[in-house]
């Protein structure tokens, strides 16, 4: 069975609690950094954030957030950059955020499935 499938005995009232049921699905998909920061959040306390990760990590999602973790190009990233070249600081900062971000993954138990789950440099 799929990580990716959920229980056949969902109830709709579950799914109403689903933040990306709740709110604008364009949010889980958007250009600024920013609104994404909020879509991880709002996954934060989802009951199916794991099998969303888990599904987005066997689909190889080329982008959006899925279970509370930004994926771009089919890679988990820490955080989506503006665009421009970025800042020494934000270069430091991503290094420490892809620990955290592996670590999330690791702790999930998400670092097994396909593998091993890429993480944009």
């Amino acid at each position: 069975m799929s990580l990716a499938l959920a229980p056949l005995d969902m109830s709709v009232e579950l799914e109403a609690n689903l933040p990306c049921r709740k709110f604008d699905p364009d949010l889980w998909f958007s250009d600024s950094p920013a609104e994404l920061e909020l879509a991880k959040s709002l996954c934060g306390d989802c009951p199916l954030r794991v099998e969303c990760l888990a599904g987005a990590v066997e689909r190889a999602e080329p982008w959006g957030v899925w279970g509370g973790e930004i994926f771009e190009r089919g890679a988990v990233v820490p955080r989506k950059r503006p665009r421009g070249r970025p800042r020494k600081e934000d270069v430091a900062r991503d290094a420490a955020l892809r620990v955290e971000a592996e670590a999330r993954l690791a702790a999930s138990g998400l670092s097994e499935v396909r593998g091993a789950v890429r993480l944009a440099a």
